[in-house]
């Protein structure tokens, strides 16, 4: 869909600036007054991640005046496969510093404005108001419903991408002349449905073909040129190397931007969308070890003074990174479909350890449901275990 530019352009341009950007000026499509407006931009992106980084780098080396970094997380060791705007003596360091540095590295020009916070119910709305257009490189969905209804609300585009394993999907969602996020998923998939890229892995140069796409769409909306992705979902099938649209409808019955809407203010976004399901947590309410604990219940069990059986429910691929000694695998998945049932012993407690600890909760329900009433699942699973009691073992 060809829509209006975004923004006016700038007043005038340096000498300096007019050098940097000349591969644009002589663009016809972008000229002049297409780069003043990208100057006149301001463009929030959240998150400095996998698709935060090639989003500020490009936004960045594109001529955007003002670019806004929400961004509360410092940068580790297992970022740098794919968030490229950080670098190894950047772990440790907060994301948005880094990402300031580098933005800064790449562009001179571009001023950069830090927001380390938690983006939530009680900041998003003046922090929007602040910006143009908003670029969503979040990987969680209670993030994403926030940002889709605070920019509704304030009547703002914005940018999406998504990430996961080999597949990416692009769109922009602007409610004033199209459909939001909620008109293509209206409800958030069941706590524990979708693996997390932490969880399920992400192909680092995936970061990089999305990202550019959204910084692609971003410019596109800025200036005024050519069709944006409003009303269409692009996916990529990177294994395939192939690309498809789908096109979005806006739904009169959408919650949020329908004819009649129902959120018509902010929600509790981790409420709608669910860590974990309500029957995981009330499982674990009084059924969560620590690290420690389990520390303890392995020494007896070496001594000979208590039995039971350690369960990792990981995948296999997760498997051959690390473990705890003495754990055995059966996958969250042989829980689901049943037929790890048969395999555990009626005479020993069962104990259950994850990665973080949802996916052990989630097969903690399915066990207390069977009558395995004095199961227990490890709170913070291996990466607790990794970073407490052996911190020479791999953490990812």
């Amino acid at each position: 869909m060809s829509l209006p530019p975004l923004v006016e352009p700038a007043d005038e341009m340096s000498l300096d600036e007019v050098r940097r950007y000349s591969r644009h000026l002589i663009i016809p499509d972008v000229g002049m007054a297409g780069q003043k407006r990208l100057k006149n931009a301001r463009v929030l992106c959240v998150g400095a991640g996998g698709l935060g980084s090639p989003t500020l780098m490009y936004l960045a080396a594109a001529g955007v005046g003002t670019l806004g970094i929400v961004e509360f997380d410092v940068v580790d060791e297992s970022n740098l496969q794919r968030q490229i705007i950080h670098g190894q003596s950047d772990v440790g360091r907060s994301k948005a510093e880094s990402a300031r540095d580098s933005i800064k590295e790449i562009n001179p020009f571009v001023d950069v404005v830090m927001h380390e916070e938690r983006l939530d119910s009680t900041n998003v709305m003046p922090l929007f108001s602040q910006y143009d257009l908003i670029v969503d490189g979040t990987d969680n969905f209670a993030t994403r419903y926030l940002v889709n209804d605070a920019c509704v609300l304030l009547g703002k585009p914005y940018v999406w991408g998504s990430i996961f394993r080999f597949d990416g999907q692009a769109s922009v969602f602007w409610a004033d002349h199209g459909p939001c996020y909620r008109c293509l998923y209206p409800e958030p998939p069941p706590p524990g449905m979708v693996p997390s890229c932490a969880e399920g892995g992400v192909l680092g140069v995936l970061c990089g073909t999305i990202g550019s796409i959204q910084v692609t769409e971003a410019i596109k909306l800025l200036t005024g040129v050519g069709d944006s992705l409003l009303g269409r979902l692009l996916v990529y099938d990177a294994l395939e190397m192939t690309f498809r649209e789908v096109r979005i409808r806006k739904d009169p019955n959408c919650a949020v931007c329908g004819d009649n809407p129902t959120v018509t203010a902010l929600i509790d976004y981790d409420a709608f969308c669910g860590v974990i399901s309500d029957e995981a947590a009330e499982a674990a309410r009084d059924s969560t070890i620590s690290v420690q604990d389990l520390k303890q219940m392995l020494d007896e069990r070496e001594r000979g003074e208590r039995d039971f059986m350690l369960i990792d429910v990981r995948e296999p691929i997760e498997w051959e990174i690390v473990t705890i000694d003495g754990a055995v695998l059966i996958p969250k998945g042989e829980f689901l479909d049943g037929s790890a049932l048969e395999k555990l012993p009626q005479d020993k407690q069962i104990v259950l350890h994850c990665k973080v600890g949802g996916r052990s909760a989630e097969v903690l329900a399915i066990l207390k449901g069977a009558g395995f009433s004095d199961a227990v699942h490890v709170g913070g699973g291996i990466n607790a275990w990794t970073l407490q009691i052996e911190p020479e073992k791999p953490y990812y």
